[in-house]
């Protein structure tokens, strides 16, 4: 499979915390780095995502925001 995204970051699940409707995926990209990704429980399932597997952090996004008061 050939995607557009340039980011590509590979790792290890470390976490995946499931909620109602959607999980958040804990990747382990290496140097003490943690990428966080919510994703539906649903795509967790088709993808078997397990803690220990490896995975790939795919960003591909136009803008991070961050805020406080």
């Amino acid at each position: 499979m050939k995607i557009s995204a340039r980011n590509i970051l590979k790792g290890k699940v470390t976490e995946i915390v499931k909620g109602a409707t959607t999980s958040h995926v804990r990747i382990d990209i290496g140097g003490g780095v943690i990428v966080t990704a919510s994703i539906t429980n649903e795509a967790v399932a088709d993808l078997a995502l397990e803690k220990g597997k490896q995975a790939y952090a795919v960003i591909k996004a136009s803008d991070v925001m961050v805020g406080m008061d």
